[in-house]
């Protein structure tokens, strides 16, 4: 795991962004710093004593996990985490996962000491896929990428899902809100919903028909082990 550290302290926030090579997944480590409490948005399962190791070093209290939705391209470290610290686990409702102990809801907020952090339902990608907004911050799972966008050919995707959950929630969102993706294959940390709009060139569509034609065309190879991935997914990586 190579670790791309933003220990910024916004209103005292901590928050680090660490990369998974293998699946090109990010993971978010957000904390308010005020109460030590702190949470993990993607977490990867090969990475787990990574995690407590910079829990330790941070002083740190993992007191919930966030996934944006069943992922294909690796197994959630969720199940681990949870069974290490008694941490809840956090999902959007439409999820087929098993034992979540918190299901949000579009629009519900979930605490962290003094920060706020909003859950939007954004399926396309996925059925089941949500994005999470605090402040500034977008963590927009698959949804929306780095000049680009979540494939919508398996788990339920849906295009048209895609282009609303994107066109109509996410680039809704003032331009300076900064773009958090759960992948990158190029080396990007983060964007912004404005230069997303402007640059991105999947969003340069004049319709929700083009943007379908797209997604329907791009022919990408399944991710390898997408069913031993979902299945283990499913029980929360357990």
């Amino acid at each position: 795991m190579g670790q791309f550290v933003l220990l910024c302290y916004y209103k005292q926030m901590i928050f680090k962004q660490l990369f998974d090579v293998k699946s090109s997944t990010y993971t978010y480590l957000i904390s308010s710093g005020k109460g030590r409490e702190a949470l993990f948005i993607d977490p990867v399962i090969e990475n787990v004593s990574d995690y407590i190791e910079i829990l330790k070093e941070l002083d740190l209290n993992l007191v919930k996990v966030i996934d944006t939705h069943i992922h294909a391209d690796h197994v959630t470290a969720a199940s681990k985490l949870k069974d290490i610290t008694q941490c809840s686990i956090i999902m959007g409702e439409h999820t087929p996962a098993e034992t979540v102990e918190i299901k949000v809801k579009d629009d519900e907020y979930i605490n962290l000491d003094n920060l706020k952090i909003r859950a939007m339902y954004t399926p396309g990608h996925t059925s089941d896929s949500y994005s999470f907004i605090m402040d500034n911050y977008l963590f927009s799972g698959d949804t929306l990428l780095i000049n680009g966008t979540g494939r919508t050919d398996f788990q339920n995707g849906n295009a048209k899902d895609a282009y609303n959950s994107i066109f109509n929630k996410l680039l809704k969102l003032p331009e300076e809100t900064l773009l958090y993706p759960a992948h990158d294959y190029k080396g990007e940390k983060f964007s912004t919903i404005g230069k997303e709009r402007k640059f991105n060139p999947r969003l340069q569509v004049s319709s929700v028909d083009e943007y379908i034609d797209i997604m329907n065309n791009l022919n990408l190879k399944k991710p390898a082990e997408i069913d031993t991935n979902v299945s283990r997914n499913i029980k929360l990586g357990a």
